[in-house]
Formats: structure tokens, C-alpha cells, sequence
């Protein structure tokens, strides 16, 4: 698409764009805020969309660490993206597309690859207007293929930040495009409180708002991320120095559960002022659902403790989306959820069952999930944690590399196969009881070349999983490349293996159960990725269940 002609089509369109930046420091909640508007908007009868831009020179973030950039989340479509793309799915409820998520590596990729091709017809190529206007066009793209009445677009990183310049330059120019009415660019900057003279200091909101002026953009509203309230004055005061109507000023604070910020900005009008910056009549977000849920938080009648065991360990950002998922079960049971997360390699060098302290948190908990993971450091705890959670019958849920670990927990103990392992750990194994797929064999590449996205899992009747998803075939989202090696299928059957999903087309395991258990299921896919806070996903829910059963009869 051609940048002229992409332009002419959205002036033709209605659609409206709210563009969401970030000032003083990173990690101060733009896509929640980006999800929260996106609510009030989509609550108010708007459809919304949005997007993700990120100034990382990757081309997307699946071969970082996940201590480095959080969860990797991977859309319907096979996209691996950033986890605020996770925040969106699950507080919006709607699914998103590869085009939501666009990087400065994408970009560069594509005009590097184009000029390789001569699309550039010997042209110069150069940040204005190349790399700006194929910015521009992802943006378009977007817009035009979902037609929707709002897009949201959050600008990754930090306003002054040298790899942002490029992107501050395309809503610069969008803007100019479109005009006022079509555009409103939303600030969120953190205004800290100074405990040693008891002071919020409005002086680096200041100097952010000035740094996006040199970049020739004057935020249309400002949205001040604090821990203590803000003043009326230190709001006026912001508003004269920031060149911003008060009116437009609003606060962000700390809530738990995030939840509440929906009506808190609600209560500040949120909804009513961007709705009056696009001149619509206004019309009022009606937030029951989400007022509801968050009584339901609020008054839980039990509580539970999960252990979460994780390679992973200092952030909960890798696994952002079983948190929630737990949470959100926990929730809708009643519950209140205590995680405890359960240092892998520390399980294993510690003796088994023994007083440790790894394993003194693995035997308070009421249940167990082992999520998704790359490479073989803290194999043999998680490996360890299965054979604690089968042997004493405690509710276990394994996501991905955990269904994994109770096949090889399954073969080493049920069949007596000691070298029982898979070849992504151990090449050698006589028993490679988890192999590479076929497809996956000869691959050099890394980047985006696995499993990935949404396939179709058929499931067996009769069995837990069949009960909890209450239809016969569901369409679930992976990222793997071993699978469960199908030589060992039958004799892990006669063991008590119930393989309970299957991907018909390559008679692939997608789910398995242990007969017998009270709930041992692992999943090949991430079905943290399709649990929203109102609609928990299925499993997540049948194991929170077990794991209240389980606590009610031994309290009995």
C-alpha cells in the first residue's frame, strides 16, 4: 500500500486514533492505560482495536529472555509479541492479529529487504520519510483491514529515548494528517513523591511534555502515574507549564485489583472528555460486568496457595498470563489466590521431599502448575515437582514444557525407563520419550520458526478435559518444538497415560491426564493466553475446582 493512498483511504473512514506515550520512566503501566481506555471506550458501545509499537531493533521479541523483556505472547495467527499485547486480549476480550504488534526491527526488515529488491527505484533511503512513512502504513494497515471506530496505539519506551525518535516523528506527522478531531495523544508520566519533604514534584512530567515539544508534539491530555494523591495545584500547576487544559489532566494511581482504575478514570470523566476531544456525543460506559467481578474479588469466602515452578525467577513478567490465569480462577471460585513461586534448580538440588526450602513451599502448596520454558536448567526440579504432585495426589497443571515433564516424570517412574528424557535436553536418551517435530528438523533459524499460533485439538470423550471444555474440538495457541514422541504412546497408556486432546491432521498429543489423579493435566499449548478476567479459560478453571475439592476434603 502506497503511503498516499492509505492516507486518503482513512480520511475517507472514521476511524479515530488515541496514541498513548510515556514520559520519566519505563515500566509505569502504558498498556494498562492503553486497556483501560480501551474499556471505557468499548464499554461506551465503540469498537476498539489496538497496537503495539516498540523501538527494539529485534524483530520481534521471541528469542529475547523473558527476564529481559517478560512474556513472550503469541497471538491466534502465530505472532510473537510483546505481553502488553496480553494485557490488551485479556481486559478488551478481543483478539489480536500479527498487525497489532510492529518493531523498529520489523521495519527496518521490510525497507532493508524492499531496497535489496530495488523497490526504492535508487532513491536515497533515509529515517524521513521512509522508515516514518512505512511506520505510518503499518498503522493504515491496521485501521483499514479491522474498521473499527478507535485505534490504540502504544508507543513502547520512554519519550527522549533515542530509538523512539522515528515512531514520536510518525504520530507527529499523523496529526498533521488528520487533523485534531481524528488524533488525540495521550501522556502517562510519573510524577514521584519525595518522602524526605513529604512533596509530589511535578518537575520531570515538566521536562518530558518538554522533550515531546522539541519533537514537535503537545500532548492533547496527561495522565499523571502516582502512588499519593496530586494536588489541585500541582494539577494547575501542570497544566499552565505543560500547556495542557486542565480538564484534560487526569491521575493514575495504584490499584489492587488493577480493575478498579476503570471506574476510578470513569470518575474522573475520562470517557466523557475523549469522547468531547472527538466531538461524539457522549455517551456513558457501563461498567457493570467489570464492577461485578471486582466485588467478586473483593469478597472471596477461601483462599488458596498455588505454586508456581519456575525457571524464571525475580519477575513474574515471564509468566504474566498464567498469573492472571490463576488469579482470575481463584476469582471466579471464590478464592483468594496466594502464588508462591518455586525455585526449579533449587528443587533439584535439594533432597527430594526433604526440608529444604524449595521443598517446604512445594508441600504447603494446594496445587501445582509448571508453565512453559526453553533449555534443560531446572528440568529435573520441575520433573521432581511432578512426581511430588502424582505420588500425593495433589491437583497439578502443566502448560506446554509441563506436559512435557509428566511424560517424562510418567516413563521414568511408571515405566521404569531411568534415561527416560527429551532430545531437546538430552540428545543420547534411549528413551526419547518428548522428540523434535519433523517439521522443526534441519531448521538454523530461531526467530519465529517454531509451533506457533492457533491449531485444532480434538478431544476424547469421557475425560476431564472434555468435561471442563464442554465441546468436542477447541482451537488453542502454541509455541514449541518437541512434542510427545508417539513410539511411546501405547505403552504409556497401559500405565495410567490418558492422551485427551489430539490434533487429528498429524496425530499429535495436545492434552494429557493421569487416570486415577484427581487432576494431573498437562496441555502442548498455552491456554494462559485465552483466560480473560470475565471469561476464565476452561482448564484453568477445572483446576482451580480441583484444587478447592481437594482443600474442602481435607478439611472435612
Amino acid at each position: 500500500m502506497e503511503i498516499t493512498k492509505g492516507l486518503q483511504q482513512v480520511l475517507q473512514g472514521n476511524t479515530k486514533f488515541i496514541v498513548v506515550t510515556g514520559g520519566v520512566c519505563s515500566s509505569i503501566g502504558k498498556g494498562v492505560l492503553v486497556s483501560s481506555l480501551g474499556v471505557l471506550l468499548k464499554h461506551a458501545g465503540y469498537s476498539v482495536s489496538v497496537m503495539k509499537m516498540d523501538p527494539y531493533l529485534n524483530v520481534d521479541p521471541g528469542t529475547m529472555s523473558p527476564l529481559v523483556h517478560g512474556e513472550v505472547f503469541v497471538t491466534a495467527d502465530g505472532a510473537e509479541t510483546d505481553l502488553d499485547l496480553g494485557h490488551y486480549e485479556r481486559m478488551l476480550g478481543e483478539p489480536l492479529t500479527r498487525d497489532a504488534s510492529v518493531s523498529a526491527g520489523q521495519v527496518f526488515e521490510e525497507i532493508l529487504q524492499g531496497e535489496r529488491e530495488g523497490a526504492f527505484l535508487g532513491k536515497c533511503i533515509q529515517l524521513v520519510p521512509h522508515v516514518v512513512d512505512t511506520i505510518k502504513k503499518r498503522l493504515f494497515n491496521v485501521a483499514l483491514s479491522h474498521d473499527v471506530d478507535f485505534v490504540m496505539l502504544e508507543i513502547g519506551g520512554t519519550v527522549g529515548d533515542l530509538e523512539g525518535v522515528t515512531f514520536l516523528e510518525a504520530v507527529r506527522q499523523l496529526k498533521m494528517d488528520l487533523g485534531h478531531t481524528r488524533v488525540m495523544h495521550c501522556h502517562l508520566s510519573y510524577v514521584p513523591f519525595l518522602s524526605w519533604t513529604g512533596e509530589v514534584k511535578t518537575k520531570p512530567t515538566q521536562h518530558s511534555v518538554s522533550t515531546l515539544k522539541q519533537a514537535g508534539l503537545a500532548p492533547d491530555a496527561l495522565f499523571l502515574r502516582a502512588d499519593k494523591a496530586i494536588e489541585q495545584e500541582s494539577a494547575e500547576k501542570l497544566a499552565i507549564m505543560c500547556g495542557v487544559s486542565r480538564q484534560f489532566i487526569f491521575q493514575v494511581m495504584t490499584f489492587n485489583p488493577v480493575y478498579q482504575l476503570f471506574c476510578e478514570l470513569q470518575k474522573q470523566g475520562v470517557d466523557k472528555r475523549v469522547q468531547e476531544h472527538f466531538k461524539l456525543a457522549p455517551r456513558t460506559s457501563d461498567l457493570t460486568e467489570w464492577t461485578k467481578f471486582i466485588e467478586l474479588i473483593k469478597n472471596p469466602v477461601g483462599q488458596v496457595t498455588i505454586g508456581l515452578v519456575a525457571k524464571y525467577v525475580g519477575s513474574n513478567d515471564p509468566y504474566i498470563s498464567v498469573v492472571e490465569a490463576i488469579k482470575a480462577a481463584g476469582y471466579h471460585c471464590q478464592q483468594k489466590v496466594n502464588i508462591v513461586v518455586v525455585e526449579a534448580e533449587a528443587l533439584e538440588k535439594e533432597t527430594y521431599a526433604g526440608d529444604g526450602k524449595a521443598w517446604t513451599q512445594l508441600k504447603a502448596l494446594d496445587g501445582i502448575v509448571v508453565p512453559g520454558g526453553f533449555d534443560k536448567r531446572g528440568i529435573e526440579g520441575k520433573i521432581s515437582a511432578v512426581r511430588f504432585a502424582r505420588e500425593n495426589n495433589i491437583p497439578y497443571f502443566g502448560l506446554c514444557l509441563g506436559m512435557q515433564m509428566m511424560i517424562i516424570e510418567f516413563a521414568r517412574s511408571l515405566l521404569q525407563l531411568d534415561d527416560a528424557n527429551s532430545t531437546e535436553f538430552n540428545q543420547e536418551t534411549k528413551a526419547p520419550v518428548i522428540a523434535m517435530l519433523a517439521e522443526q528438523v534441519g531448521l538454523s533459524r530461531k526467530g519465529g520458526t517454531m509451533r506457533l499460533g492457533s491449531y485444532q485439538c480434538n478431544l476424547v470423550p469421557g475425560t476431564k478435559a472434555s468435561a471442563a471444555y464442554a465441546q468436542p474440538t477447541v482451537a488453542e495457541r502454541h509455541r514449541h518444538r518437541y512434542e510427545v514422541n508417539n513410539s511411546y504412546r501405547e505403552a504409556l497408556e497401559n500405565v495410567g497415560a490418558v492422551f485427551s486432546g489430539i490434533y487429528v491432521e498429524k496425530n499429535l498429543v495436545e492434552i494429557t491426564e493421569l487416570e486415577g489423579h484427581p487432576f494431573m493435566l498437562g496441555t502442548q499449548f498455552h491456554p494462559e493466553f485465552q483466560s480473560t478476567p470475565l471469561k476464565v479459560h476452561p482448564l484453568f478453571k477445572a483446576f482451580m475446582e480441583a484444587v478447592v475439592g481437594r482443600q474442602k476434603a481435607k478439611g472435612n
